[in-house]
């Protein structure tokens, strides 16, 4: 297995934390590289050992923990392992020898830390969780926790790019719908058909939410064939199934 080399962001260096594409890892065939989807078709043992190869890069020893995603607003704070994956699309914790993380394949993970108060979050944003306000209620766990807003600082890793993203009109007018100042986050594509700026709209989103410190990596998942995994892009080319990568935070021990 070919050890996988994380992402990582310059806001979040005072703790462990990276996004992973799909280079590295013992999967082969559509999920070559570093799938860790557990709900994928790929090999079992396969999955297990690159989820255990990405957390060796960023924190080893520590537990890994992801949720049951659902494209929700739901974030669970975590004292202790689960037995059970909860259904959530984001995670909160304080505790040394956690680590979080969430799977994407376009949908943008979202990484978050107040160092001061050793708090990080994770959160898995689709286009429907984002509109949702998963970002939100993964802010304000942290401040229930003891963070404060002005001091988190968040990160959105790779994640399908405006470029990439065409939508059409009913998926638009959602957005407008909840806020006509969201109609900034398309472009008009061919008829009746636009082209959506994920990533802005989640920093967007962390930022009516207190963060005033986000960076985003600018990695398009769709149209970067060999480094990411992408949903769309099997759904593309007929393909039955797809990888996932991971982006894993924890608290600085």
């Amino acid at each position: 297995m070919t050890e996988p080399a994380p992402l990582r962001a310059g806001l979040l260096d005072a703790v462990p934390h990276g996004f992973f594409g799909r280079r590295g890892g013992a999967s082969a065939g559509l999920h070559a590289g570093l799938n860790v989807g557990l709900g994928s078709d790929d090999d079992e043992a396969a999955v297990h050992a690159n989820r255990a190869a990405a957390l060796a890069a960023v924190v080893p020893g520590a537990c890994l923990l992801t949720p049951y995603q659902v494209h929700s607003a739901t974030c669970v704070t975590l004292d202790a392992p689960f037995v059970e994956r909860p259904r959530a699309d984001a995670l909160v914790t304080d505790r040394i020898g956690l680590a979080i993380g969430v799977v994407t394949a376009d949908c943008a993970p979202v990484l978050l830390a107040d160092a001061q108060a050793n708090i990080v979050g994770a959160a898995h944003a689709g286009w429907r969780g984002a509109l949702d306000g998963v970002t939100d209620v993964t802010v304000a766990a942290m401040v229930a926790r003891g963070a404060r807003a002005e001091r988190i600082v968040a990160a959105i890793g790779p994640c399908i790019a405006r470029a990439s993203y065409e939508v059409d009109d009913a998926f638009r007018q959602r957005f407008e719908a909840a806020d006509g100042a969201n109609e900034r986050f398309f472009v008009d594509a061919r008829d009746e058909h636009h082209r959506f700026d994920l990533e802005g709209y989640v920093a967007h989103r962390l930022a009516a939410a207190g963060v005033t410190r986000v960076t985003a990596l600018g990695r398009d998942t769709y149209a970067e064939a060999a480094d990411f995994f992408s949903y769309r892009r099997a759904t593309h080319r007929g393909e039955p199934s797809y990888g996932r990568q991971i982006a894993i935070i924890a608290p600085a021990g």
